[in-house]
């Protein structure tokens, strides 16, 4: 909690956020404005501009951040569940599976869509975007890493895991199937394998 700010402000607050994220999830940037994500998270519009006093591009931001870290989890997840760095990565995009799969197939990751509908157009947001591919593409290199992989090739070959993640998931959305991840799991699998020989 900030200092200064109440529980039931913080409480608000990250209503607020989760509203934003989800919703950005669902209709993009474009289509999710102020007034729907303030009645998802049972609040009053002011309550959003009190927090966010810069409007809907500051609170996507920080919904892009939210989103971020919730992903990152589902990384840390995912690598954490084998010592092998091989099934460690399948376990990701598995993982990422079972998750769109519970939501229906809307619950992806904010990240990708909305720096994709407004890059070059808002740059506070393609910024976020860069921060959480770089720090995703981070965490999947120190498990590769820890497997005894050159630091360059680990950076590189985590790059490339993040991108067959991002696109599984997409189509995966798309299609409301699991089959990209799961086929990417096997791939990626075999991928981080014949990097590690």
């Amino acid at each position: 909690m900030r200092a200064g700010r109440s529980p039931a402000e913080s409480d608000t607050r990250d209503r607020i956020v989760r509203a934003a994220a989800a919703l950005l999830q669902r209709q993009g940037y474009e289509g999710a404005s102020v007034k729907p994500i303030a009645q998802a998270a049972g609040a009053s519009v002011s309550s959003v501009y009190h927090f966010f006093p810069d409007g809907k591009q500051q609170l996507a931001i920080e919904a892009m951040r939210y989103g971020a870290e919730e992903f990152s989890r589902v990384l840390e997840r995912g690598l954490s569940s084998s010592p092998d760095p091989a099934e460690a990565v399948a376990a990701c995009a598995r993982l990422q599976g079972g998750t769109l799969r519970e939501s229906g197939w809307t619950d992806g990751c904010p990240v990708a869509v909305t720096a994709l509908e407004t890059v070059g157009r808002v740059p506070g947001i393609q910024q976020a975007a860069i921060e959480a591919l770089a720090h995703w593409q981070g965490l999947v290199a120190a498990k590769l890493e820890s497997c005894g992989m050159d630091p360059s090739t680990a950076r590189s070959l985590a790059g490339t895991v993040i991108a067959i993640l991002e696109g599984a998931e997409l189509l995966s959305r798309v299609t409301g199937d699991d089959t990209p991840l799961n086929d990417a799991a096997v791939h990626l699998a075999q991928l981080v394998q014949a990097a590690l020989n």
